[in-house]
């Protein structure tokens, strides 16, 4: 029940912002920005065609996931460099970068680059998607990938980088806002840093002992238990999405210090990193429903730690 209603506030919350950025953030974009959506639309568009056929074609969906972490910094550097390389521009575009290239090395080391671009690790999503009954069969698995998986993902990879374009045209000097938001953006990357190496750290040892021949149950603590409950883990479900909205969200904090946002909170660029909170609802709950499947601990470890926020220390049943 508590998580019901968490994830339901969030959803009201983040359907809220949307539509009030809608209502309070519509401000007058000046030719310079127009000019470089069009930069960006076509940069993206390209994108949406090459995932969707080149998916189709090799039946692995991971395209986009392979493109994730690298389009930000593309569009980062476009805003910044046809915005005349002011220095909120080149801090927020460092930090995308910073962003970018950590999360595209650590999918990298989970096998995810091939020198065949078309190859590489799938997603597990997309494998266990494809068994979903509403989505079995070549017509309506096509129809997914290329509205879902191509479009709308590709979209919002380029929503949660138009903050950068809000303040393209703004001469204002830094202030203590934006240095709020850089070191908000810094902290949260750090985080995500964390998690993901433990989360890795965990797995690679897990798999390791399986591929020894032993069975689960047979492993030491805590790995007999499938699924991670040490470091940041053992405080909350999914730290590293946690982080990955964060930062998004912070990333807005420059709009604000840069002072284009309508009563200091509202402006159209919100809408990205808030779209992001939705498809991450989606995204853990999915998640969540394989693994349960898999565990048998799961469900409790559900029941007694947060989703995102880490917050409060999971007690094992064998602890």
């Amino acid at each position: 029940m508590r998580k019901i209603i968490c994830m339901s506030l969030t959803a009201i919350i983040a359907i809220a912002g949307v539509v009030l950025n809608i209502i309070f953030g519509g401000q007058s974009l000046l030719p310079e920005q127009i000019e470089t959506l069009k930069v960006l639309s076509i940069i993206c568009g390209v994108s949406m065609v090459y995932c969707f056929v080149v998916g189709e074609i090799s039946r692995n969906n991971s395209q986009m996931d392979k493109l994730w972490s690298i389009l930000p910094i593309a569009y980062a550097w476009v805003v910044a460099g046809m915005g005349g390389m002011k220095p909120r521009l080149i801090i927020m575009a460092v930090l995308i970068t910073i962003w970018g290239a950590r999360l595209t090395i650590n999918f990298a080391r989970k096998g995810a680059y091939s020198i065949k671009f078309w190859s590489g690790e799938e997603d597990y999503r997309w494998v266990v998607l494809r068994k979903n009954k509403f989505l079995n069969g070549k017509i309506r698995w096509a129809i997914f990938d290329l509205f879902f998986i191509s479009i709308y993902q590709n979209a919002l990879v380029l929503a949660i980088c138009l903050p950068m374009v809000a303040v393209q045209s703004v001469d204002s000097p830094l202030n203590y806002i934006d240095i709020i938001g850089g070191v908000a953006v810094a902290g949260f990357i750090l985080l995500e840093t964390i998690a993901d190496e433990q989360q890795m750290k965990f797995q690679t040892t897990k798999y390791k002992m399986l591929g020894e021949g032993k069975k689960l149950e047979e492993l030491p603590n805590p790995y007999r238990r499938g699924f991670n409950t040490t470091g940041v883990w053992a405080f909350a479900a999914h730290p590293n999405y946690f982080s990955e909205q964060a930062i998004w969200i912070c990333l807005y904090i420059f709009v604000i210090g840069a002072g284009v946002a309508n009563m200091y909170v509202f402006n159209w660029s919100m809408i990205g990193c808030l779209v992001l909170v939705l498809l991450f609802l989606g995204s853990a709950e999915f998640g969540e429903s394989v693994s349960s499947s898999k565990y048998p601990e799961y469900k409790r470890y559900l029941s007694k730690v947060t989703r995102f926020v880490p917050l409060i220390k999971y007690k094992p049943l064998d602890e």
